[in-house]
């Protein structure tokens, strides 16, 4: 799973609980992480990686620690420590960054790559980049008001950037800001209409400003570009239980729960099957 499709999951997670229908139990709603700003607790996974993380120097042995995080994050961090004498200060931070994400630590490399951003001699594009790495790190620590400001950073280099605007919209959606998400992803999809992640998104937005139709419109066009979407599933699910389609949300959670086991996304269907079942409370 790619970082942002494990962050699409966290928003929807965050920010995308459903509205029952009457008589139904309310769902737990968000971590004490999301709301603190504290690091995941310990045993959580780590976090998943771009294929291909942004290069913000030259250099045979930051190639190596950055392919190195993925299967190997302590050995990237043990290199990393010496990487300033040969690669450059700038190399070793961000493999050092990026592999205490990976061991667990998302606030600690977060914090890191947002300093690396602000004060790397790099090009815009590409500090706009470490910016987005840190918007992201800060999600997955559940401190999503400072993953907020990092992707405004970024935005700021990188304006027309989609990934950077549906990772800022991502934060927005935690931060209970669903109309901010709607326009980021607007911007997203103009920029690339067939981004099936964005629709998902943009629907969960839509929906929580209690704009169904739009949110259904863009559920169809996702639909189109990628069916079997577990995310796309769990919010059909919810917009056909806020419409009383209870058969309907109920084969689109038990899907969403089989293609993605022991995720955010999986979980919350899980859960939203629970409340279903139970039925309304006496």
């Amino acid at each position: 799973m790619s970082l942002r499709a494990a962050l699409a999951g966290i928003a929807l997670f965050l920010a995308a609980m459903p509205l029952p229908v009457a008589g139904l139990a309310q769902p737990s709603g968000a971590s004490p992480a999301a709301e603190t700003g504290e690091d995941s607790p310990a045993g959580a996974e780590p976090l998943p990686l771009p294929p291909v993380p942004p290069r913000i120097a030259e250099g045979k042995g930051y190639g190596r620690c950055l392919d190195m995080l993925a299967t190997d994050p302590s050995g990237a961090d043990a290199l990393a420590a010496t990487l300033a004498a040969t690669d450059g200060a700038e190399a070793a931070q961000h493999c050092h960054a990026l592999a205490q994400v990976e061991l667990g630590n998302p606030a600690a490399g977060a914090a890191l790559l947002d300093q690396l951003a602000a004060t790397s001699a790099a090009a815009a594009v590409y500090r706009a980049s470490i910016y987005g790495q840190a918007d992201q790190a800060w999600t997955m620590a559940g401190n999503v008001a400072r993953a907020y400001a990092s992707a405004n950073q970024a935005l700021a280099l990188s304006p027309d950037d989609p990934d950077l605007l549906i990772d800022r919209a991502i934060a927005a959606l935690g931060l209970q800001n669903a109309a901010q998400a709607v326009d980021d992803l607007s911007h997203a999809l103009d920029l690339d209409p067939k981004r099936a992640d964005a629709l998902i998104l943009r629907a969960t937005a839509r929906r929580e400003l209690g704009r169904l139709d739009e949110a259904s419109a863009d559920i169809d066009a996702a639909d189109a570009l990628d069916p079997d979407n577990p995310d796309l599933l769990l919010e059909r699910g919810i917009i056909r239980q806020r419409r009383g389609d209870l058969a309907g949300a109920r084969a689109d959670w038990q899907h969403a729960a089989e293609l993605a086991p022991d995720t955010a996304t999986g979980d919350l269907a899980q859960q939203n099957l629970a409340l279903l079942e139970a039925g309304p409370r006496q």
